[in-house]
């Protein structure tokens, strides 16, 4: 079942790609029915909070007529960042599943571990590394095209400049 949810997010993940945003996708489900589905549009939108979950987040929450998303479950395909892992748990949200351990963000388990802190009112439950390979291997290919583009744009300026 995990993994189901998990490809649903892999596909949000892709769109994203497709848009030159980083690929992170998100879904979110309620009695084993998808009721949200989202991913990155932080540079779309030129905002900073525009990242898969909290877009997910706001779609279920519109969907449900409620913030309070008591009985979801997050499938997503990175580690929550500490923005992101905050609203999971503001949301209530039942448990949080992600695909790839974020060793430069990550705020369940890579470099904080929010929900281990003593004194919020609400604890997601956790579970790392469905799907990790496949999500971490998104990741990889778009920084690599990424940084590929780049040395290209370095070269034709050079040579631009050389001319």
């Amino acid at each position: 079942m995990n993994e189901k949810y998990m490809k649903e997010a892999i596909k949000e993940a892709k769109k994203a790609y497709k848009k030159d945003e980083v690929p992170i996708g998100a879904v979110i489900v309620k009695d084993n029915k998808i009721i949200a589905r989202a991913h990155n549009l932080k540079e779309k939108k030129q905002m900073v909070t525009s990242h898969a979950e909290i877009e997910a987040i706001h779609k279920a929450a519109k969907k449900l007529g409620t913030w309070h998303l008591e009985g979801c479950d997050l499938y997503v395909t990175l580690e929550p960042c500490p923005m992101c892992a905050g609203a999971i748990q503001q949301s209530r949200m039942q448990h949080v599943y992600f695909g790839a351990y974020d060793p430069k963000g990550g705020a369940i388990e890579s470099i904080v571990r929010l929900y281990e802190a003593k004194g919020f009112n609400h604890y997601p439950y956790t579970t790392g590394g469905v799907l990790e390979e496949e999500c971490a291997q998104l990741l990889k290919d778009y920084f690599k095209e990424k940084r590929e583009k780049k040395k290209q744009e370095k070269l034709i300026a050079m040579e631009h400049y050389n001319g």
